[in-house]
């Protein structure tokens, strides 16, 4: 719509659409554009110079201004000229010292007004900018302060860092004035005598002091504290004289304590915190080239070379692809090799974060520099085979044919992996070795996917872990646990004669053969009474237990048969060949039941008065009848 008048011509722009609305679209236009019609003849013909297309037939401008001048590096200011030069800090160069509102100062990164050196002779900063190496040099000097050292970024700082860096010129200011009172030592009467002794132990209390703040700190902060304080206290020097009766009043010796103590920390930190692969790096080469090592300690130079957790060979090995912590590259062999401090951590986190699988694959290929503590940790895969779920393979690592865990069971790390078997529960916990295993204030908790073992495989481990562990062997109360799980709540009924009596070559067959320690159980002698034929093989091997010696206590163990006493009776028909064994165990029994306050209630109270009745009354009469009986 348009109106003239007066040789002005004015455009209306609205956004109504209807005819009948012309006089509410005057009154509520949007944009006027008005066209003055006194265009000079030079203007129209410059005007149809520029060819018009359909896009500018649609482009219509409403308004225009000058751009807001943005925050910018002195440098890039569209106001004033800036000129350039690499290392120009006398005096400013031509028209450099000149700012708008907007220009910051390239080393403080602050308003440029606000720079103390802006024009300063000697460090005029309004010559800075960033293609220069020496202005890049001096502005992170500036900004990073203590950080520069380890080589960051400031992409790379944050709120935490920031607060380390703090923490340290703190910390070179304080130990600077105790060491400095260290040096100058302390006159003591000695002797009627007056010396001068050098304590190096203040400087180790306080550096100690700020090794517990820094750990308590942001992990990367704490990462930066710890090795700032390294850098530090390794630069200390003992001073020749006498020294405190304290250990650490020597500085040498006080500075490998410090060391190992940051060296434990940094490691810790390295496997266990989410570190980028380049910040690991920038700290472990601020560890080497930065901290002085003297010659003595020149190999813990190297002790926070960890493989990243994004290695290949560790990632290879974790997943199963290699199986001999061996890799070839162009030739050269790389082995899977770690200190027993990062091997702990690694198993410390694997466990935290349930990826049993691959902490078996790590502990099976890895080498490590401490045998004895190694071998703890090799101990426990069955129990991280177990934690997976898969309980079968579990008992089967526990008997390979050389070097079985099983070896070194004793009888509280037997009874912890029966009960897992029996149960398919295990002790919530993180453990490094064994004895672990078996802590009382465990929680156990059900094992997820995890199936309970069959009775004949629980008799089979049990039996398996007697061959290996002789402490497991002579145990009375893993023969408790052990005879608890094969007789029933309820009684069994008795097999037949005939089996009793076959059952007897049977059983001391599969006990007495030590073919590859496997325990093989045949399927005619269980198929028939099953429960009964598990039973007797565990009284058979009771048997010759109480036949190879004492059995102390004997109490518990006999209870077990309260409702199986024909398994009772088969046993004292095996004892008879050895009068004396038998008359010894009756006697300890006996024995027991004197010096032990409610046991006799006990066995009544659990239905056994049968059994009491065989060890205090016939006994002995039994004894002699199947002595006679086999010497007929």
């Amino acid at each position: 719509m348009c109106t003239a008048g007066d040789g002005t011509e004015i455009i209306i722009l609205s956004d109504d659409e209807e005819e009948d609305s012309e006089k509410d679209s005057e009154n509520n236009q949007s944009c006027l554009i008005i066209e003055y019609g006194n265009k000079t003849d030079e203007s129209l013909q410059s005007d149809s110079l520029v060819p018009s297309s359909a896009s500018d037939e649609d482009l219509v401008v409403t308004f225009s201004r000058r751009a807001d001048v943005l925050p910018h590096a002195r440098y890039d200011c569209p106001i004033h000229p800036f000129i350039a030069a690499d290392c120009e800090s006398a005096a400013p160069l031509a028209g450099n010292q000149l700012i708008c509102d907007q220009c910051f100062c390239y080393i403080c990164d602050k308003l440029a007004s606000s720079c103390v050196m802006w024009t300063c002779s000697g460090r005029c900063h309004c010559n800075s900018h960033k293609k220069s190496e020496f202005w890049n040099n001096l502005r992170n000097s500036f900004l990073l302060g203590e950080l520069k050292m380890f080589n960051f970024s400031l992409s790379e700082i944050d709120s935490h860092l920031r607060h380390a860096e703090i923490m340290l010129q703190l910390f070179r200011q304080e130990v600077s004035a105790i060491l400095s009172s260290f040096i100058r030592g302390q006159i003591v009467q000695q002797d009627c005598k007056q010396e001068v002794i050098h304590d190096y132990t203040p400087v180790f209390n306080f550096v100690t002091s700020f090794l517990n703040k820094a750990d308590k700190q942001n992990s990367r902060a704490a990462a930066v504290l710890n090795l700032g304080a390294a850098e530090v206290f390794m630069k200390h020097f003992q001073v020749s004289g006498p020294t405190g009766p304290s250990p650490m009043s020597n500085a040498s010796n006080a500075k490998v304590a410090l060391l190992q103590r940051v060296i434990t920390s940094m490691q810790r930190l390295i496997v266990m915190a989410n570190f980028p692969p380049g910040f690991v790096q920038k700290l472990q080469n601020f560890y080497q080239k930065t901290t002085f090592f003297p010659v003595d300690i020149k190999s813990m130079r190297n002790s926070l070379c960890v493989r990243p957790w994004d290695d290949v060979l560790l990632v290879s090995v974790l997943r199963g692809q290699n199986v001999s912590g061996v890799r070839k590259d162009k030739g050269k062999k790389t082995h899977l090799t770690e200190e027993m401090s990062v091997v702990l951590l690694r198993s410390e986190l694997l466990q935290q974060e349930c990826r049993y699988r691959e902490l078996c694959r790590y502990l099976k290929v890895v080498q490590t520099d401490e045998s004895a503590r190694f071998q703890q940790l090799q101990d426990l895969i069955p129990f991280f085979l177990c934690m997976q779920g898969d309980l079968t393979e579990a008992m089967t690592s526990l008997f390979p044919s050389v070097n079985a865990p099983a070896c070194r069971f004793s009888p509280q790390l037997f009874l912890t992996y029966l009960r897992i078997f029996q149960t398919a529960k295990a002790p919530k916990l993180i453990v490094c070795q064994p004895e672990q295993l078996y802590c009382p204030n465990a929680v156990w908790e059900p094992i997820k996917d995890a199936v309970p073992l069959r009775c004949v495989d629980l008799v089979k481990f049990a039996l398996k872990a007697q061959r290996c562990s002789a402490a497991v062997y002579k145990d009375s109360q893993c023969w408790t646990s052990l005879l608890t799980i094969v007789n029933s709540s309820t009684a069994f009924p008795q097999p037949s004669p005939e089996f009793l009596c076959e059952s007897r070559h049977v059983v001391k067959s599969i006990l007495l053969s030590h073919q590859n320690s496997n325990v093989t159980i045949p399927r005619s002698f269980h198929e028939v009474y099953p429960h009964q034929a598990l039973l007797l093989l565990v009284t058979g091997a009771l048997s010759f237990r109480i036949l190879n010696g004492a059995l102390c206590p004997a109490l518990p163990v006999i209870n077990t048969f309260k409702d199986n006493m024909w398994a009772f009776r088969w046993m004292f028909e095996n004892l008879a060949v050895s009068e004396e064994r038998l008359q010894s165990f009756f006697q300890d029994v006996t024995q027991e039941v004197a010096n032990s306050t409610g046991t006799r209630d006990l066995i009544l109270d659990c239905q056994s008065a049968k059994l009491l009745k065989i060890l205090n009354k016939r006994f002995l009469r039994f004894v002699f009848k199947c002595s006679h009986f086999q010497n007929s």
